[in-house]
């Protein structure tokens, strides 16, 4: 019970609002298991309060991060893929599949990208270039595997 009344929900002043809000969050997180869309939407809402408290960062730094903005983006959408997908063949499977890889390569594109520079556009501008060798050189492999094959 003390879990429950420390619970804040905006505008749910009563035990009873917290009840009807919690009630409206576990039929969004029931809906988001089904399709990605609605999965996408719910992950969004219970990442609000770190998309609040990096926007507040942001404002009194005068800086951004686009890192942890496109993060944050393509975690969410894979996470949505991850908890709605419910494949009953090997197309849908495939699909999943495809889903899943696209989507985390287009992440690892969009942090690449970032490396191009000296200094990625984040809250550590270093972050990115000390953690993409390994993905750089995998890359360099794969570009030589076609050379030759």
């Amino acid at each position: 019970y003390a879990w429950f009344v420390s619970l804040q929900y905006e505008g749910a002043v009563t035990n009873s609002d917290k009840l009807r809000e919690a009630l409206k969050e576990l039929r969004s997180q029931h809906a988001g298991m089904t399709d990605a869309m609605t999965a996408q939407a719910w992950l969004h809402k219970l990442s609000l309060p770190l998309r609040q408290a990096l926007a507040a960062v942001e404002r009194d730094e005068m800086r951004n991060s686009e890192i942890l903005t496109l993060m944050l983006d393509h975690v969410s959408a894979l996470a949505a893929l991850l908890v709605s997908g419910r494949p009953q063949s090997v197309d849908e499977a495939r699909q999943l599949e495809e889903q899943m890889v696209r989507r985390g390569f287009a992440m690892t594109e969009a942090l690449l990208r970032q490396a191009v520079t000296p200094s990625a556009a984040a809250f550590d501008s270093k972050v990115v270039r000390r953690h993409c060798s390994g993905a750089v050189e995998l890359a360099q492999f794969i570009k030589q595997g076609e050379q030759h094959g």
